[in-house]
């Protein structure tokens, strides 16, 4: 049995990219800049892990033997957002990056989506969803305009009260603009943000769903699928893949409900090998984009102790990765996300103590060193650091 577990924390940079002034994220280092600005971690399974030996930090010291294989991971696509990201970690390089509308989209756009779907558009510029749902579900409530929206990242975000709109149909509404959608004007994921409450007290409710593009040839998961290994998701992971290569998916809301249904998946293996994929989106969804370098510590404290317990329970011979798609630094002054490399631990059962897997250009060497694990056949880009944790290779 081969079992493979690969952990995305959302937006958990550590700083150090190359090309990060080019992306206007010069000096952004979100574990780093919010260690410091907290006074400290508190995190001794990640520390025993290597966590420390990865990246200076407050609390943090370097394990002299670590328990994990550690290093980093650098980008290598155009953009930095969850998608791309994503995609890279699957073995997909994207060289031209997805469209993003700061001035909100251009009038062609919004009439091409007035006359496919039939309704009007309120709002159509970058916002927090919080907050536009506050400002303008009053007079979404009163024309039955939908509030369009989108943010820093290549998304086109539909919000819509259930009173105005079913959400059924809501999701009918997205699919139709997935499709309308065509470069140059394809971003990376059209997402139905339906919300509920009265004036004043509007909250999104937990139904929201990523209509994403559909990953060109060559990611990792169908590969997997092919040879009879199943893959299994949790949280927003299957939307990201647009369902490529995903066998089953398992919804979850928050960093707590991901966590507790990898433990559920793990328990109850569906084949002798397998991927089971989580992602951890609090880190991004509510810290970095919010700029909370406190309920950051605190959720990255929370997934600490939430890991001592599970480690003990991954089998010899299985192996955990842990990584993130990109940054969310919340000490500056953007919301954004950021161009950062990204932290890599490879916890392999019965292979300890890890080591030193330096600096790793191109997030795909994920998906190559999960081929090399699994047996099958490689991505078209990546290098596995696979023969470097079984000893087959000394490089």
């Amino acid at each position: 049995m081969a079992r493979a577990v690969l952990i995305v924390l959302d937006g958990m940079g550590v700083g150090g990219a190359p090309d990060a002034a080019s992306y206007g994220d010069e000096g952004s280092d979100t574990l780093g800049n919010m260690a410091r600005a907290v006074g400290g971690l508190d995190v001794p399974t990640l520390q025993s892990l290597g966590l420390g030996n990865i990246h200076p930090l407050p609390g943090v010291e370097p394990a002299a033997a670590p328990r994990a294989w550690w290093g980093r991971l650098q980008e290598v696509s155009a953009g930095k957002d969850s998608t791309t990201g994503h995609w890279e970690l699957m073995g997909i390089v994207t060289d031209t990056p997805f469209p993003t509308y700061p001035d909100g989209f251009p009038p062609e756009v919004i009439e091409e989506f007035t006359r496919r779907t039939g309704y009007g558009v309120i709002g159509n510029k970058a916002a927090s969803g919080t907050a536009i749902i506050q400002e303008l579900g009053d007079e979404h409530l009163r024309t039955g305009k939908f509030i369009v929206y989108t943010s820093a990242d290549s998304v086109f975000q539909i919000a819509a009260h259930e009173k105005v709109c079913p959400l059924e149909e809501l999701y009918r509404v997205c699919e139709i603009t997935r499709k309308m959608l065509k470069p140059p004007h394809q971003v990376s994921r059209v997402i139905a943000r339906p919300f509920t409450g009265e004036s004043g007290h509007y909250e999104r409710t937990p139904y929201r769903h990523d209509y994403s593009v559909v990953p060109p040839p060559g990611l990792l998961l169908p590969l997997l699928q092919d040879r009879g290994i199943p893959v299994r998701s949790i949280g927003k992971i299957r939307d990201l893949y647009a369902g490529q290569g995903i066998t089953e998916s398992h919804p979850s809301r928050n960093n707590a409900e991901g966590m507790a249904m990898l433990e559920k998946l793990y328990a109850d293996p569906v084949n002798e090998d397998e991927l089971i994929l989580l992602n951890l989106v609090d880190f991004d969804m509510l810290w970095g984009h919010r700029n909370d370098p406190g309920g950051m510590k605190k959720g990255l404290e929370d997934y600490d102790r939430w890991l001592g317990g599970f480690l003990p329970r991954i089998g010899e011979g299985d192996v955990l990765v842990m990584t993130a798609d990109h940054g969310n630094d919340p000490t500056t002054p953007s919301t954004d996300h950021s161009r950062e490399q990204v932290p890599l631990l490879v916890f392999a059962a019965g292979r300890e103590p890890g080591g030193d897997l330096g600096l790793r250009v191109g997030f795909m060497d994920v998906a190559a060193t999960l081929a090399d694990f699994f047996s099958v056949p490689a991505p078209r880009k990546g290098s596995s650091f696979w023969g470097r944790i079984t000893g087959k290779d000394a490089s």
